[in-house]
């Protein structure tokens, strides 16, 4: 056994001449402990609201996206579009065209998202399981256009999910100024019904803004023939979508951007990416809090073991033998720490994924969160990185002043 590590490991463990430096120990153990389990259920924490935010999209957003690099739209009848259509592995291929609008029904209004997609749209992602109300999934007839919005917006608007007047929609003409004299000349107008049903992502970006018609109503509103500002695809069943991403990358060349569902909502979860490495970045400063009562344990048990200094150095022992010997001892304390809080925070990790026993809020605020209790998800690369994290501080942090008292002690 390597010589060190057995000395550090009985100073450790076998009882001291003062039974305060074992308190100080267990103190510095419990402390890096509560430091790691923190991490780890603040890291977790982050994972499940993650987790939870890209199911709620799975509903709208499909699983690839192909838009433009540059400008709105591009024509659907482009060759290297039509020969992603007839990929093996795409089961779903449907266009759409998005732009902003305003609407209006009666003495209200508000600026919207006009999403014209194809009559087979319900296909490309489970949309059916966001609709609300009791109207049929209709877009179009052969003499109307209809619409589906989103919850808050019915709200803003007034209409209730089952209007009865039309909604008018209002949209700037492509290539004209706006007319002073005469403002309602530079802006197309058309009118869209009520289908009896309105969708629910649960989040503000869609609900309180966007507008589900057909393709051709959106084509005439906004002035365009064949063009669409997207491709949406659903791929076949236990297909490899990063293999498949790339594929359609090399087809479609640079003048085009394949996004998957975690792009299409860059900005969401860079935010979340962002708060994540701060909370990270604070509680790794708690822990070299911590790790100074390491600092303290062993400056009191350096002292304590003068005597035993003598002692080793008669059995052999070098300056540099000894001062290891208080360096692996704090490092010892930092790693079962590190273990021990791991483990207590892996397990309440899984005990609250398993009963949700801290809760988001009570009684009526508890309606207000479309979850009841706190998501969690462990992700074994969060574990090895806190694991990382705190061996490679309570080394850092104990590594100067362990060499520093040493060599006091063994100069005196």
């Amino acid at each position: 056994m390597n010589f060190p590590f057995y000395i550090a490991r009985r100073y450790l463990f076998s009882k001291k001449s003062h039974n305060a430096i074992n308190v100080i120990s267990g103190v510095s153990v419990c402390g890096v402990a509560l430091a790691t389990l923190a991490l780890v259920c603040t890291l977790s924490v982050f994972n499940g609201f993650r987790e939870l935010v890209s199911t709620m999209f799975t509903a709208f957003d499909p699983e690839l996206k192909i838009v433009a690099v540059n400008g709105k739209v591009f024509d659907s009848q482009d060759e290297r579009i039509l020969s992603v259509k007839q990929m093996p592995e795409v089961e779903v291929f449907s266009g759409a065209l998005e732009d902003n609008a305003m609407v209006r029904y009666k003495d209200r209004q508000a600026m919207v998202v006009i999403k014209g997609v194809e009559d087979h749209f319900h296909l490309v992602t489970p949309i059916d399981s966001i609709l609300y109300g009791r109207g049929e999934r209709m877009l179009h007839d052969e003499v109307v256009d209809y619409a589906i919005p989103g919850i808050e917006l019915v709200s803003t608007l007034g209409t209730g999910i089952r209007f009865l007047d039309p909604l008018e929609v209002y949209a700037p003409k492509r290539g004209s100024k706006i007319s002073v004299a005469n403002p309602a000349s530079s802006f197309s107008s058309d009118y869209l019904h009520s289908s009896g049903l309105v969708f629910a992502v649960n989040q503000q970006k869609y609900d309180a803004s966007y507008v589900l018609t057909s393709l051709n109503f959106a084509r005439n509103l906004f002035q365009y023939d064949t063009e669409i500002s997207s491709v949406e695809l659903k791929l076949a069943t236990d297909t490899d979508i990063d293999a498949v991403k790339m594929n359609i990358n090399k087809v479609l060349g640079e003048e085009f951007r394949v996004l998957d569902r975690y792009e299409q909502q860059a900005d969401t979860y860079r935010i979340m990416e962002v708060e994540k490495l701060i909370s990270y970045l604070f509680l790794t400063f708690i822990l070299l809090i911590a790790c100074f009562n390491v600092i303290g344990s062993l400056s009191i048990l350096i002292v304590d073991k003068k005597d035993d200094v003598v002692t080793l150095r008669n059995l052999g022992a070098d300056n540099q033998t000894i001062s290891c010997i208080f360096l692996m001892e704090g490092c010892m304390i930092s790693f079962i720490g590190s273990l021990v809080g791991v483990a207590l925070g892996v397990i309440l990790c899984l005990v609250q994924q398993e009963f949700g026993i801290i809760t988001l809020g009570s009684g009526e605020s508890a309606g207000a969160f479309v979850v009841d209790a706190y998501p969690v998800s462990v992700y074994f690369s969060d574990v090895v990185i806190v694991l990382c994290t705190v061996l490679l501080i309570g080394f850092l942090s104990v590594q100067y002043p362990v060499r520093y008292l040493s060599r006091r002690l063994l100069g005196e």
